[in-house]
């Protein structure tokens, strides 16, 4: 069956469509990995003998492995490999702590662990305590060599019929609190965004820039649809702005995947305007606050349309901001995608009413199973409709406009209750960077005697200027009521950050050791 039959059914699978491209035209670039390369043939070939080797060594359909390192063409093939043989995969973090990586591995019971050399040095003081066979996705000192652990080439797997149901991945998710937890998302909630490519102009000519990392759902976002849609991968095992540019002129690149302190740190580069970007098609943008002046410099000066998705890993309902083609809307996430129901519900779980302010709840044919081994966790992130339908709760306070778009005000987790009224940190922030010394700030709310909690900002200056903390003060001042304004300023050299942007608060909000009433 041809690419193009696979994508127009209900239901199908990645490997397939893989295999399909790799019949049709199997010199084509899949991949590109620094100065490494890998056809549609290589690829399939490869994924073939990764299935092999699970199936050799008694890992079954539906069971885990795990892999944990930079992106590379060998992690790819291992990912993709796994999902031929019906095994889900649990890509973990190389920035985990030993604790939690452990903590991961028993939790998905994974039997199997491709690591790179980086994390085997991370988990040295550990290792002691890992139970599952390690293979060495680069040298032979982290563990077993993948290409001695590998078949012999050509060896082919025993085919599985991948049901609709199975696990696809269990991604680790702690958000930007508590302790990590595994998002089961099955093969049927990964069909529906591969299917959709074309709409994003994905195709057998597009060239995607992967610049964050592989055990990200934000990365898995443009590379599957970009696999399952015949495009060429461009892979970048540590993001820098200038590398990026340079990686992007010299392929040709059509589509990026990026958050937005990327954005920011590329837009800020005064040698973006001596880069040929022209053959951008489309770039997309998701996983943090997205602010408006910064898509607006986007559209302003880099080719090809820009989209801000709005989701999360667990699924449920989702958003996209056509920003090109809504230029009066880019202080929005845009409007819920086709067939996804999004609803806002009070404190109580009744909806609001139109126009008014509600944690954002979402439906979809994607929605996670729920978190591995984590019942009660589960529960306490769905919601069910007056009808008896399941949502998922994204934790998120937004409003919708009269034409549908939403507005994002915070995380719910976020918002500052200071005297007894709701203040979103998000409106705080927004101002204070209208300053033109002020790069980026951060609000949280800390401990007050007076008033419960207190607003307290922590910003970044732009580069070669210098804050005055007065000056700031009286600037966010005159544009925010009394409740709003931040009782202390501190000055940091950058905020802290996830490895795909996500600002740590729980971090600024443990670190301030300054005083207010």
């Amino acid at each position: 069956m041809t690419a193009e039959e696979l994508l127009q059914r209900d239901f199908g699978v990645l490997p397939a469509l893989i295999a399909a491209h790799a019949a049709a035209r199997p010199d084509a670039t899949a991949v590109i990995d620094g100065e490494r390369r890998a056809s549609y043939g290589e690829l399939d070939a490869m994924m073939d003998r990764v299935a092999a080797g699970l199936q050799r060594d008694g890992v079954k359909p539906t069971e885990a492995i795990a892999i944990c390192g930079l992106p590379s063409l060998d992690y790819l093939a291992v990912f993709l490999g796994a999902l031929r043989a019906g095994v889900a995969v649990s890509p973990l973090a190389p920035s985990s702590t030993p604790e939690q990586l452990i903590m991961m591995l028993t939790d998905c019971s994974a039997a199997l662990f491709f690591i790179d050399d980086a994390v085997s040095e991370l988990l040295a003081p550990v290792a002691d305590r890992i139970t599952a066979r390690r293979i060495a996705l680069e040298r032979p000192s982290a563990g077993e060599p993948l290409a001695a652990w590998l078949p012999p080439e050509g060896s082919r797997p025993e085919p599985v019929a991948i049901q609709p149901t199975w696990p696809f991945n269990i991604i680790y998710s702690s958000g930007t609190t508590g302790t990590p937890k595994g998002i089961v998302q099955s093969h049927a909630f990964r069909w529906p965004p591969i299917v959709r490519g074309a709409v994003m102009r994905y195709g057998p000519n597009a060239v995607t820039m992967i610049s964050t990392p592989l055990y990200s759902n934000t990365t898995l976002a443009a590379v599957l649809p970009t696999l399952g849609n015949g495009g060429s991968l461009v892979l970048m095992r540590r993001f820098d702005a200038l590398g990026f540019l340079e990686l992007a002129q010299r392929h040709r690149a059509t589509h990026a995947m990026l958050v937005p302190v990327q954005y920011r740190r590329i837009m800020a580069l005064p040698e973006f305007e001596h880069f040929d970007l022209s053959s951008f098609v489309m770039k997309f943008g998701t996983s943090a606050p997205f602010a408006a002046e910064l898509k607006a410099d986007v559209l302003k000066r880099w080719p090809g349309g820009l989209v801000e998705y709005y989701a999360m890993t667990e699924g449920g309902g989702a958003f996209a901001l056509f920003a090109h083609e809504h230029p009066d809307k880019l202080h929005t996430v845009g409007r819920p995608v086709p067939g996804h129901d999004v609803r806002l519900i009070d404190e109580d779980g009744r909806e609001v009413e139109a126009g008014e302010i509600g944690e954002v709840v979402g439906r979809s044919a994607a929605m996670m199973s729920g978190y591995h081994n984590q019942p009660e966790k589960t529960a306490a992130a769905e919601w069910y409709s007056p009808e008896g339908l399941r949502f998922i709760r994204t934790g998120d306070v937004g409003r919708f406009d009269a034409d549908g778009f939403l507005t994002l005000m915070d995380r719910k987790k976020d918002m500052i209750i200071s005297g007894g009224f709701n203040i979103y940190p998000s409106d705080i922030e927004a101002v204070i960077t209208l300053h033109p010394d002020v790069l980026e700030a951060a609000v949280v709310g800390v401990p007050s005697e007076a008033w419960g909690e207190t607003p307290v900002a922590f910003v970044t200056p732009r580069a070669g200027r210098i804050i005055a903390l007065a000056n700031l003060a009286d600037f966010v001042a005159k544009r925010l009521g009394k409740t709003q304004r931040p009782q202390a300023y501190e000055i940091v050299e950058s905020l802290p950050r996830s490895a795909i942007g996500k600002v740590l608060k729980r971090e600024l909000r443990a670190g301030f050791t300054g005083k207010v009433s």
